[in-house]
């Protein structure tokens, strides 16, 4: 990688075709985070019991919650994925610097929600340059691995570079072992997922993550869904390994409340590339902001065509 922080891991050239079961399976895969992350915002920081008492059994997209969000409306789950897609799309390729970039001039449009440790991340990047922020016991949250769609999706069909590129972006905010670890499982099971791989598979990944850290295990699930890495991972491995289709995982998540809006985003993305766009419910994608909507499709079937899995694929056959 230079110092400009640029790893070239797709030529800039058109885009070649894709089996369309993949592309399905890469655009589910984003939309799901935004789906996930809209329908949850509802439910953030409620117990389960606060969510049964008040709303019975959340599966609308309604907005509201604390952040009091119009129906459709994402956060910074959402927000962030696309900063990450946008810096790729625009530089042609990994640019660590132009994600950098991106984050800070989402920062300076005042979102309507920012974790704490992005906050401090970016902050440092603009006032000081960092493209890392140092080790820190404080980094084990989920704000790193909520924004990893794009990094999967660009990596497809080359797993070292996906865990290359999964700490690089994390540690732009986040430096901690449990986050490195949950964003590198995570991107392995949407790549599992897109190639259309069975839900053992995606399940062996869950249980790698949980051998490698034990504090990673999910069974039996204790009903913790803070925004602490391991809470959030056990909710969504927890709740996408019981169900059987997409519906029914995210309605498990964003009633399990806590950090919902992030839960139901990573829940989202790795049930979207496992089950596909036609799983995602329609009510749902209809209430979902059109805009989001629409880049997070176009987003994601580029980055899929840049990945090797697609591109290389491509350049072998214009070679023979």
């Amino acid at each position: 990688m230079s110092s400009s922080g640029r790893t070239d891991i797709a030529p800039d050239r058109p885009l070649p075709e894709a089996p369309g079961d993949l592309l399905d399976r890469a655009r589910a895969a984003f939309l799901g985070v935004a789906v996930g992350d809209a329908l949850g915002a509802t439910t953030e920081f409620m117990t389960p019991k606060e969510i049964r008492d008040k709303l019975g059994i959340h599966d609308q997209v309604t907005g509201g919650g604390w952040l009091r969000l119009k129906p459709g409306q994402v956060t910074d789950d959402t927000e962030m994925s696309l900063c990450i897609a946008r810096a790729v799309s625009d530089t042609g390729g990994w640019n660590l610097r132009a994600v950098a970039d991106a984050f800070a001039g989402w920062l300076r449009g005042k979102p309507t929600d920012v974790g704490a440790t992005c906050r401090h991340g970016i902050r440092n990047y603009m006032l000081k340059g960092r493209l890392e922020a140092p080790p820190n016991d404080g980094d084990a949250g989920n704000g790193a691995v909520m924004r990893m769609a794009p990094v999967a999706l660009l990596t497809l069909g080359d797993g070292e570079a996906l865990d290359r590129l999964a700490v690089e972006q994390a540690h732009l905010t986040h430096n901690h072992p449990l986050s490195d670890a949950a964003c590198r499982c995570v991107g392995r099971m949407v790549h599992r997922g897109v190639s259309g791989s069975a839900k053992d598979d995606l399940y062996a990944e869950a249980r790698g993550l949980a051998a490698l850290h034990p504090a990673f295990r999910f069974d039996p699930y204790h009903g913790e869904a803070s925004a602490y890495v391991v809470h959030t991972l056990q909710t969504v491995f927890h709740h996408f390994f019981v169900s059987s289709n997409f519906e029914e995982c995210l309605v498990r998540i964003v009633n399990q409340g806590g950090d919902a809006d992030t839960t139901g985003a990573i829940a989202g993305m790795i049930a979207g590339a496992f089950y596909g766009t036609s799983a995602i419910p329609g009510k749902w994608l209809r209430k979902l902001d059109e805009t989001v909507r629409s880049e997070a499709e176009a987003h994601a079937v580029r980055l899929a065509c840049m990945s090797p899995l697609v591109a290389g694929a491509w350049s072998r056959r214009k070679e023979r």
